[in-house]
């Protein structure tokens, strides 16, 4: 396998990546258009971490407006091989309150709007997203959190909407009914993304609020929100700092296949691909392409 990098996607209230040592920045051209902000690159321990600020440092830009497509492709560019979002979310649950992290494992797509695949006309693949998080990056994170004595919930359920509003309370409580167990607004399409750039990918979703659903509580505002997410970004730091003392030197073999999740994916016949969408695909899809 190959050598192992550490991606850190910081969410909102997590613009810079504190203990990252020898950093440099890193302007990466992107087919796809402009990724959010410049890559910080360094390393914490012995490990490689590139690091995007999701939204742009000063937060410039709005969930429908991130370029997801760009900022996988900048890090796939970078070498990322294993890739950590930190999100923002609101919770659905009475036990899953403000200030605790939860590891999710599955995504509910309620987008509309953006570009969800790199794949399309002339090139066409479909990737599985059974299993959109890796196990091991997630089982690695659990372990790192106990190492630190912070407070995770494992397993989950992260609906994402499109925003840039907060949900009514007709859709907060039909959430709540369906079952899921917490809200963001940018984890997807970017968990289908990093599948199809075979970069394996796991959530912290760090809960701010409970939407609201709650009848004890006020209705969700952005300073309830940054307030928690600020109060977050120390814990979290902490968090990847540990994680990435401790990760291995090589990746590892993704449980859910993330690692080579384009293995057989690709539909279209090599005779008739778009030359054009081939070239912007030598990142994302070299491995199989080029093979």
């Amino acid at each position: 396998m190959s050598a192992a990098v550490l991606g850190v996607m910081g969410g909102s209230g997590v613009y810079d990546l504190p203990g990252l040592e020898d950093v440099r920045e890193e302007r990466v051209a992107s087919p796809w258009g402009e990724p959010s902000d410049a890559l910080r690159v360094g390393r914490i321990g012995d490990t490689k971490v590139v690091f995007l600020a999701r939204h742009g440092r000063g937060h410039r830009l709005s969930p429908s407006g991130i370029n997801y497509r760009a900022n996988i492709d900048a890090l796939k560019r970078a070498g990322v091989t294993d890739l950590v979002a930190l999100s923002a979310c609101g919770s659905f649950r009475e036990d899953l309150p403000p200030g605790l992290f939860v590891l999710v494992d599955q995504f509910v797509d309620r987008t509309h709007g953006r570009a969800s695949s790199f794949f399309g006309d002339g090139c066409v693949a479909h990737v599985s997203l059974a299993h959109p998080v890796g196990p091991g990056l997630q089982a690695r994170i659990a372990q790192a959190a106990k190492a630190e004595d912070i407070a995770v919930h494992r397993g989950g359920t992260y609906v994402c909407m499109e925003g840039p509003q907060f949900s009514s309370l007709a859709e907060s409580r039909a959430y709540k009914a369906q079952g899921f167990d917490v809200i963001g607004m940018t984890n997807m399409p970017e968990a289908k993304l990093a599948r199809e750039a075979e970069i394996t990918y796991a959530t912290i979703a760090m809960v701010t609020d409970y939407d609201c659903w709650h009848p004890g509580h006020d209705a969700v505002d952005v300073a309830s929100v940054i307030a928690v997410a600020r109060a977050n970004a120390d814990k979290a730091a902490r968090l990847v700092a540990r994680l990435a003392r401790d990760f291995p030197a090589e990746r590892e073999p993704c449980p859910a296949g993330s690692h080579r999740a384009l293995d057989g994916a690709i539909m279209t016949a090599p005779a008739v691909r778009d030359p054009a969408l081939l070239a912007k695909l030598d990142a994302v899809a070299g491995r199989v392409l080029n093979g």
